[in-house]
C-alpha cells in the first residue's frame, strides 16, 4: 500500500500532524524507532503513578488557541510549577521571587531586595560580559549566582561557567512578588491520567509501527509515501555529511520508595556542583497521588555521542551555522518536510511544538 504521508516519529510533533492530516482525508503511516509511542512525553503509569520517563513535562501557554486544542485529547488538572532548590543544606523558591530574597538576606520588602541586588551589581564592576558567570553576576548579582545558578548550569552544560558564552542567559527573571509560579503563562496543567494517552488518542485509527529505524524501513519501502514528515536529526538524515550537530543528554535512575512523600515537591533543583545530579522529580506529586509508595528520578545531564538519545540542542553560534547548512540541503528533497525539536534543530516548549505542527499541516495540506 502506498500512503499520502509517511511520518517518522510519534511524538507530539508527527502525532499532531497524523492526526490532522487522516482528519483531511490523507492516508498515513507513522513509524517509531522506539518501542512506544508519545516520544520524550511519554508516560508509563506504575501502579497508578504516572512516571515522566524523559524527564519532567508540564503544560503551559499563553496561546488559547493551543490550549483549546490540546484540551480536546485530555482533561488537564489546576497544577501550578513551583520547583523548589536545594543548595547545601538550605532551601530556596524558584523563580527567583521575594521568598527566595528573603531566604538569602533576611529582609522583608521589595525595596530592599532591589536594593540588595543593585548593591551586588556594582561591586561587580562588570560593564561588558565576557562569560556566562559574568553576564549572570551583572543581572542577579554574586548571592543569587553562587547559589542559584552557578552549580546547576555548570552541570547542565557540563562546563565551567566562565568557559560557557555571555549569550546563554540573555536575562534571568526576578520576581519582586511572593509569587512560587515558575511560568508567566495563562494556561498550564497536567494532562489527568498522563500524556501517553492525548498521543494515543491523537494516534487513533492511524497505522502506527514501533521498533522501526527509518533508514531500514525505507530502504526496503523505499516507495511507501508521496510525502515524509522527518522528527528525527536533520544531520542524521543526510548521514552527517556537513558535520555533526551536538546536543547535551540526559539520563534517569528511577527509584521506588516506601514512603507516601519522599520531598513534599514535583521538582526539586539541586544546585551544588558537587551533587551530580541536577534535580530530583518525584512523579505522583503531578497528579496529587495518594499512594502509599512513591516513584523518584534523579536526573543527571551528560555529553552526547553519535547514537545515543539526544536531549538538548546546543545552540551556539557554530551549531547554529551548521544547522542553516543543513536546512539549506533539504531544500533538495523537497518530499521530505523536518519537523520537531530535532528536525528543527530547536529546544520547543509543548505548546510550541504543537503550534508548529499546525502551522506545518497549512503549509502543507
Amino acid at each position: 500500500m502506498k500512503y499520502d504521508f509517511l511520518i517518522v516519529g510519534a511524538g507530539l510533533f508527527g502525532a499532531v500532524f497524523a492526526y490532522e492530516a487522516k482528519k483531511r482525508g490523507k492516508s498515513v503511516l507513522v513509524i517509531d524507532k522506539r518501542d512506544h509511542i508519545a516520544g520524550n512525553i511519554y508516560t508509563e503509569n506504575v501502579d497508578g503513578i504516572n512516571v515522566h520517563k524523559y524527564g519532567a513535562h508540564i503544560f503551559h501557554t499563553s496561546n488559547k488557541a493551543v490550549w483549546d486544542y490540546i484540551n480536546n485529547f485530555a482533561e488537564f488538572n489546576n497544577y501550578i510549577n513551583s520547583p523548589v532548590a536545594i543548595y547545601k543544606d538550605e532551601l530556596y523558591n524558584l523563580p527567583f521571587n521575594m521568598n527566595t530574597f528573603s531566604k538569602l538576606w533576611n529582609i522583608k520588602t521589595p525595596k530592599e531586595a532591589k536594593e540588595k541586588i543593585e548593591e551586588q551589581r556594582r561591586a561587580s564592576g562588570i560593564d561588558n560580559p565576557k562569560n556566562l558567570e559574568e553576564q549572570a553576576i551583572s543581572l542577579v548579582g554574586k548571592d543569587v549566582y553562587e547559589k542559584l545558578i552557578k552549580g546547576y548550569t555548570e552541570k547542565q552544560w557540563g562546563r565551567d561557567a566562565k568557559e560557557l558564552p555571555a549569550f546563554i542567559i540573555k536575562r534571568l527573571p526576578l520576581r519582586f512578588t511572593f509569587d512560587n509560579n515558575y511560568f508567566n503563562d495563562r494556561y498550564q496543567g497536567i494532562p489527568i491520567g498522563g500524556y501517553t494517552g492525548i498521543v494515543e488518542k491523537l494516534l487513533d485509527g492511524i497505522e502506527v509501527r514501533t521498533n522501526t529505524e527509518y533508514k531500514d524501513f525505507i530502504e526496503e519501502n523505499p516507495d511507501i509515501a508521496d510525502k515524509t514528515v522527518y522528527t528525527g536529526m536533520i544531520d542524521e538524515f543526510f548521514d552527517y555529511k556537513l558535520g555533526v550537530l551536538e546536543y547535551r543528554r540526559v539520563y534517569f535512575e528511577d527509584e521506588r520508595l516506601d514512603t507516601d512523600n519522599y520531598q513534599g515537591n514535583a521538582v526539586v533543583n539541586y544546585t551544588e556542583r558537587e551533587v551530580p545530579f541536577t534535580r530530583i522529580i518525584e512523579h505522583k506529586h503531578f497528579e496529587y497521588g495518594k499512594q502509599d509508595f512513591t516513584i523518584i528520578s534523579k536526573e543527571y545531564p551528560t555529553e552526547w555521542q553519535k547514537g545515543e538519545e539526544p536531549y538538548y540542542p546546543i545552540n551556539n553560534e557554530k551549531n547554529n551555522a551548521l544547522y542553516e547548512s543543513y536546512v539549506v540541503l533539504s531544500k533538495t528533497r523537497p518530499e521530505i518536510i523536518f519537523g520537531g525539536r530535532l528536525g528543527a534543530y530547536k529546544y520547543y516548549d509543548m505548546d510550541k511544538v504543537v503550534e508548529a505542527a499546525l502551522e506545518c499541516v497549512e503549509k502543507n495540506l
